[in-house]
This record gives C-alpha cells, structure tokens and sequence, in this order.
C-alpha cells in the first residue's frame, strides 16, 4: 500500500461510489479503534496524538457549555503524566480561546465547578500505568467528559479506557506497522460515546445502502463538514492521514486478535526481563506497574549516574531518553521491532556504567521470573475481546492478505486509471523519483525525538527546502511544522494574533473572509479566537473592492487580518489583489493568502509580490505529495520578515523565543513526505517550476475553449481567460430539467472519471483543474465525455429521454446490472456502459449505485457490521443464512 500508486494517488472519498476499498479499509481502521479502546465509535483518522488531544479539549469545552447559562466552565485539567508535546499544544490550542489549563497530578484534581473536562494518560509518559477510577468517578459525578491518551498496543493487554470510564480516548497508531519517518506521517485516533458522533472532529466512515438496497460506505455526517457550517464547523480538519490509517488497519487485518496480542505480550515480556535484570544491578524502577517503558531513578545509585550511562549509551550508539530537569532519570521503551538481543545490549550498557561483568546468556524470555512484582497485575489485565469480526480473522496468509488488498483496490479509482480534474485539489502526477526516499530506512527509521546532531541529513533537506519554499513566495522565513493545510491556516493566523499582541494590539481580532472562501478559512479563524466577518463578491466571482474597503474602515481598530485566495476561488486572477492588500494594510491588518491555488502561481508571481504577509502551501498540491485516499498533506506556511520571530515553536527544536505554540506533535510535522516536495523542487528547478505553472494555466483554458460553446463557464478574467481551473454552471439544467451536478459527477463514473469538484464554491456547478501533468490526450478524453453527457442532457430536454428515468439519474451503471437478465431501462446497456468507443478498452467500473446519504445519516454504523446484516432477510434463505453465519463468525462473537 505504502508503494502503490493506485492506493496512494486517490483522492478523498467524497464519490463514494468510486472509492468503496479504501472506504472498508477505514471502516477497519474504525473498528481496530473501537474494538481496542473499547469505546462505541471511532473516526477515520486525525493529524497526531497532541492535536487529537487538542480536539479532545474542545469538544468536552463544547459540550459542558452548549447549555451553559451565565458563567461558561473554562478549566481544563490535564495531569503530569501526559506527553509534553501533547501539553504544549494543548496551551496554545487553549490560550486564545479563552481556555485555562491546570497542570499537576491527576491524585490532586480538583473538579470545581467551572471545571469542563480532564485529560489522562495510559500508560502515562514515563511508562507508569495509574489507577485512575478515583478521579474518574469524581468526574463522572461533576458531570464532566473524561479524554485519554492512549497507547493502543497496549490495550491489546490492559483494560481498555472505554470499560473504566472514558468518554473521548486519543492516540497514534504509527507502531500498527507504520515507519517512525522522524515524526510522521501517522494516523492519530479519535473515539469516543455515540452521543457524541455529532461533535467528534475529522472524517467518520458509515454503512448505507445504495439504490438497489445493497450495503454502501460513505462519508458519514457530512453536515459537520467547513464548506457547509463554515465558521459553526466542529473542527477544521480536512486533510488527515488516510493513507496511514489504512495501513494501520492493514496490519491488524493481517494479524489479527490473536497475532495483535503475540506482539503485546512479547513487547512486554522483553520489558519486564528488561526490568528484572537492571534491578538485579541495583538500578531502582520507579514504576513496578508498566507495558513496555521503563523509569530508572539513579539519584541513589552509588555506583554510578546518568550522565555516566548516557556517555557509555551514546558510545555504544544506543539512545534512551532523557530528562532535562533531572539528569539521573532516565527512560527506556522497547517496541516490536526489539529482541532480546536488544535487551542484552542494554542490560550490557547499564553493567558497564556500574563496571560489572555481567553473563549475557542468562538473559532470555525462557529466564522471565512470572512471580516477580513487575509488569501487569492482574487488577489492569485486560478481559475482553476484540477484533471478533472476520475481517480480521480471514486474511493471515501473505496470499490471502495479498488478493484482499487488491480486492479492495481495485473499487477505488486513481490516478493509475484516469485524470482526476478536482478543482482547487491540483491532482498531479506524484512521480515515482521523488518518492523513493521515503521508503529508505536511514529516513524512515528515525525516532523524532533522537538528538538534531544525529539528523543531519534531514536538518539539510529542511533548511533547503524551506529557503526554497521562501523564495518562491517571495518572504523571509518558512516553518515546516503545520502537517495539513488547515493546520498552516490555523498556524498563520495564530502568527498574526501573535504579532499584534507582541504589539499590545490585543484588540485586533477581526478577520475578513471573503464569501468565496474556503470552507476551513472561517473554521480555522474561530479557532484562533477570532471573529469573522464576511466580504462580498461580484458577479464574476472578484471580492467586491467598496465592500471590502467600507469593512475594513468599519473594523479599523480590531481588524486582524484578511483570508484571501489568489488566484481567487472562483478560478480567476483577481486584478484587484494588490489593491485589496493595501486597503487591508492602511487599516492596520495583515493580509493570509490561502495557497490552496499556488499551482497557478509558482514562478510568475508570488504572495510577497501582490502584498501577502503570511502564506500556507499545501504540498500535496502544488508540491506533488500524494493525496493518499484523504492524507497525509502537508502544509508549512511562509512569513514576511516581521512575522518570523512568530513561527511555530516546539520543546524538542527549541527555536524562537517568540514563537507560537507548536501546532503539531513533532518538530517538523511529517518530516518524511517533505522529502517528496524537495525531491520535486529540486528536479525541476527554477525553470521547471515555472513551466509547470504555464502548462497548469494552460490546459485549463483549453479545457475551457474545448467546452464553453456547450456549457456555460461560469467567471472569467477581463481578457477571458481563466487560471489553473474553471468552473462550468449547471444551474440552468437544474431548473430546467432537473439535471444537477451530482447527477453529471455521477455519469463521469460510467465515463471512467472521477468528477471534477462539485457544488464548490457555487452551487450546483463543477470546478475542473486538469494541472499541468495531464497529456492533451488525456484532456481530449474528458473533454469528450462531458461534451456527450451535455448531449444526453440535451436529449432530456428535447423529450427524447425521460427527465427521471435516464442514464444521468440512473448513473453509475454497475457490471452487476449490466450483466443481469433483466434490464428496466429505457436505454440499451450500450448507452449506459459504453457509450464512447475508448470505453470498450479503458473501463472502470463503480462497485455500487448511487449511495443513499440519508439513510446512512439515519442509521449511524461506523464499525464493521455482521456480514449477514448485509443482506435483506426476506431475501435470504435458510441455508443461506448458516452460510453467512459460519463466514463471519457470529456464533464465536464476531
């Protein structure tokens, strides 16, 4: 999956029709974390374990307070045991919302009433795992929600969460068989009660039915999604790490419950013989109660101390962790990759800092004294089963694992089959070169947190990438930390928040957003703490400059910033850009461009050259990191030279006093993927770069000269161009016909495309971007199809067709109808299957009808569901049933 293009070249599932592999390799993903955390619903992936735990605050802020009346509960209590990272993000995340944060040990929680939630940790950072049913239950009766972080291959052991109490568990699932990658990407979780579907943060996958009844996945509750609630949005999250996550839920489908726990217990046998062989030396654990981290206290060890064992580790080029404000503590995990060669090693290290010779030998698993005090006791051993469904008891041969993969894969269109002309989504080519070294394990293989001097290949790529990424906009510093678009969104907004408080401007909190706007613009800026305030557009789709202007004069004391696309949504370079940037200046605001559409940009013009201050780059776009089925992207953002002294900080990089909170987990967010960006920029060059953008402009207006004669194209610049993309209006056959967008995206599936993007930023139109990778051919192919759909559009008109029973309503076409003995229609199979010639060599087939949102909507499933639940019960026979019985293991709890 990791190195196939026809996995990590999908876009978002937004067709469910198209997309129903990698919707059940979610829906798996879902169950692996339901089943293990033992709580009723889970999503389809998040950024990181802080930024999940950040999600995790707000919904339980927003939860405690959607009723409140007068004082609104504003505590949060986050114990000691939580990750530091975790915690820093959870400050900055906090801080402009108006949230307070009391840090301490959870035994000393006191739950007030302006109290909304707390956060633990299982097993706590330092490897310790805590009772904390006290404090639970002292939460439960304040009424408030109860958020973990946790391990989840621990809970292959120990007592899951969900059965002592939680409400919201979080995590990362990078060690289900996903590289370390020197912090990412990896697919964080988040799960929680079903009464809380509705507020949970990120994409849910969910059963329906299609048109026939059949069982359908699809992207469930998308009324949650930025681009309808905009700034009443749940979450900005859009970009996530799809990709990841069904890795993940790859590896536990291969596995399975009873491998799942093999590689638990091994891990903590190592542990434990680990533990018993540094108490033999003397070294003191600090907690006899862990899974796979171990404490060691040698602040009364006589015959040694922390700094000797680092000295004797580093020569032996082991790292463990160690502790800044305690030199003489030191921690040590082990994971699946460990053996008890690995556990000698050590053992070795610490007996050598102690100068002791010590027999290796004796050092095994068979040596594991069962009655020692380490370890689990039994009072958190785990006694509930998981992953009972036969999804994960079926795949357990590589063969097998093998064509159930490519079962899946085959559902799922791709850039492997067709162009993907998704509007402000710049599918291009991901070329195999630049991902390579992705898979090299000296890039791979890196824990992020090991010392900068022993990352010096990477700290390299950084610095030439993010000078790289500055001189391309035009400014003065980059970071690479934000790990999504979204996240840059956020992360340059906070910048300019920071920037006027630094200036004592703390009443500058009004952001300007024009109604074209991306759905997460208005999202992200509630997050920031920021008010939005919507700004006009013209008929051609340009921000209405006296509209703008009166605003920004209105708000001259409290305006922040504006969030502006360029070129703009609407497919269009606005001509009043630098104009609209000054306005936004002269009233003391800074002025964030989206850089959703820098494919249009890169090399003939730049933010800092129409006047921008802060940008976002999302590099699975312009930069060519693949979308992955729905993540992972990246989206580091650029800044003006007095902007910089803002940039995110972290604990581990320890650059800029001034800097904002850190906006993800690790230093430089999913420091692998970046190297596919550098890879990029360094192949094409200057020259290179600025071709692409040609060609992206390019065969957007030819695209547009190609169809507007058949369609209506529906903005345009002043000299009739468009940019990197256009956008047809379908309005008209809406009103006249009843003939929507999603009736046109639907057919494109029988055509073998996946439709342009629809519905977005206008309703009932289609925004096309072919980008700069796609082949006049392949243009000409398109262009084909949508001139013979807007001739079977024209045959409903003309009463030819019928205007509900024809082949847009009816679309997609499955070879299940196509080839069974009864057919309804009133068109042949011809016309509904093949109705160009190439389709008779270059046929994609949807794997299900048109899905029925509303009843998945209705009926909310998110985990795997029996298999027999997928049948109608009136339609099955006896036998039948025992059959569907025997393959999904009812009987045995499945």
């Amino acid at each position: 999956i990791f190195e196939n293009p026809g996995w990590y070249t999908q876009y978002t599932p937004y067709q469910a029709e198209i997309a129903q592999g990698r919707l059940e390799a979610l829906l798996n993903f879902q169950t692996l974390v339901s089943d293990l955390t033992a709580m009723e619903i889970a999503n389809a992936s998040l950024l990181d374990e802080g930024t999940a735990a950040a999600e995790a605050m707000l919904v339980a802020f927003r939860t405690k307070n959607k009723r409140a009346k007068g004082q609104v509960a504003n505590l949060f209590l986050v114990s000691d045991s939580c990750s530091p990272v975790t915690i820093e993000i959870l400050k900055g995340r906090a801080e402009p919302l108006g949230i307070e944060l009391w840090l301490g040990n959870h035994q000393d929680f006191e739950i007030t009433g302006n109290v909304f939630g707390i956060l633990l940790q299982y097993p706590a950072q330092d490897g310790g795992v805590h009772d904390y049913q006290a404090v639970v239950q002292q939460a439960k009766k304040a009424g408030i929600l109860v958020s973990v972080a946790a391990d989840l291959m621990s809970l292959a052991l120990l007592t899951p969460p969900g059965e002592w109490g939680a409400d919201i568990v979080v995590g990362t699932t990078q060690r289900f068989g996903v590289p370390m990658g020197y912090g990412g990407p990896h697919a964080a979780y988040f799960a929680t009660h079903q009464k809380l579907a509705r507020q949970m943060p990120g994409r849910i996958i969910g059963v329906s039915t299609d048109q026939h009844g059949r069982p359908a996945l699809r992207m469930a509750l998308q009324t949650r999604e930025q681009h309808i609630r905009r700034d009443k949005a749940t979450s900005n999250i859009c970009t996530a790490q799809a990709l990841l996550a069904i890795m993940a839920s790859m590896y536990a489908v291969y596995h399975g419950p009873k491998g799942i726990q093999k590689i638990a217990q091994q891990i903590h046998d190592l542990t434990t013989v680990l533990a018993q062989k540094l108490d033999e030396l003397g070294y003191k654990i600090v907690h006899q109660q862990y899974f796979d981290t171990l404490l060691l206290d040698l602040s009364e060890h006589t015959k040694t101390s922390g700094l000797r064992v680092r000295r004797v580790a580093e020569l032996d080029e082991v790292n463990f962790r160690y502790f800044e404000h305690n030199s003489d503590l030191i921690g040590i995990s082990l994971d699946e990759t460990c053996s008890i060669d690995d556990v000698q090693r050590i053992v070795r290290i610490f007996s050598e800092a102690i100068d002791q010779n010590i027999d290796l030998k004796t050092i095994s698993l068979d040596a594991k004294n069962a009655n020692a005090s380490f370890g689990i006791s039994a009072a958190f051993i785990r006694k509930t089963a998981y992953l009972t469904h036969s999804v994960f008891n079926s795949h357990h041969s590589e063969t097998q694992m093998l064509r159930y993969i490519k079962v899946l894969e085959n559902k799922d269109l791709s850039l492997t089959q067709s162009m993907i002309p998704l509007g402000s989504c710049t599918m291009k080519l991901n070329a195999t070169t630049q991902l390579i070294p992705v898979s090299f394990p000296t890039f791979s293989q890196l824990h992020p947190f090991v010392p900068i001097e022993q990352a010096t290949a990477y700290q390299e790529i950084f610095n030439e990438l993010a000078h790289n990424l500055s001189e391309i906009t035009g400014f003065e510093a980059c970071s690479l930390q934000p790990n999504s678009g979204a996240q840059g969104e956020y992360a340059g907004l906070m910048v300019i928040r920071a920037y006027h408080l630094d200036r004592g401007d703390t009443q500058r909190n009004v952001v300007l957003i024009p109604t074209s706007a991306h759905g997460t613009n208005p999202a992200s800026a509630v997050m920031a703490g920021m008010k939005v305030v919507l700004v006009k557009c013209d008929e051609n789709g340009n921000i209405q400059v006296a509209d703008l202007k009166a605003k920004a004069e209105k708000y001259t004391n409290t305006l922040s910033a504006l969030m502006v696309t360029y070129p703009s949504t609407h497919g269009v370079f606005e001509d009043a850009i630098q104009e609209i940037c000054a306005i936004i200046h002269e009233n003391g605001g800074q002025v964030y461009m989206d850089g959703a559409n820098m494919n249009a940009q890169v090399g003939l013009t730049s933010p800092a050259a129409v006047g921008a201050d802060v940008c976002h780059l999302n590099l699975h776009k312009t930069f060519s990191i693949p979308h992955g089925g729905g993540g992972p992207g990246m989206g580091p953002i650029c800044v003006v030279k007095h902007l910089a002294p803002f940039l995110p900080a972290h604990p581990f990089s320890k650059n800029n006093e001034k800097g904002i909170a850190p906006v993800s987990a690790a230093a430089w967010g999913s420091a692998s993927i970046l190297l596919i960006s550098y890879a990029y920029i360094q192949l094409l060059g200057q020259k290179g770069v600025t071709e692409a953008t040609k060609y992206a402009i390019l065969n957007a207006n030819y695209i547009k000269k190609r169809l507007e004669s058949h369609y209506d194209v529906l903005y345009v610049g002043k000299n009739g161009r468009v940019a990197h993309e256009l956008i047809l209006d379908l309005r008209m056959f809406k009103r006249g016909i009843g003939i929507d967008a999603i009736d046109v995206a639907k057919r494109l599936m029988d055509y073998g495309f996946h439709a342009p993007t629809v519905s977005f930023p206008v309703a009932n139109t289609i925004m096309i971007e072919p980008t700069e990778s796609e082949s006049k051919a392949e243009m000409d192919r398109f262009c084909d199809a949508m001139l013979a759909i807007r001739a079977e559009i024209e045959a409903i008109v003309s009463g030819k067709m019928d205007k509900t029973n024809n082949v847009l309503k009816n679309a997609p076409h499955t070879l299940n109808e196509l080839t069974a003995n009864d057919w309804h229609y009133p068109y042949t199979r011809q016309e509904a299957a093949y109705p160009l010639p190439y389709l008779h060599t270059h046929k994609f087939w949807a794997s299900i009808k048109r899905v029925n949102d509303s009843y998945g909507d209705r009926n909310l499933i998110c985990s795997c569901p029996p298999l027999e639940s997928y049948v109608d019960a009136e339609e099955t026979t006896a036998s039948e049933k025992e059959v569907l019985v025997g393959i999904s293991g009812v009987e045995n709890g499945g």
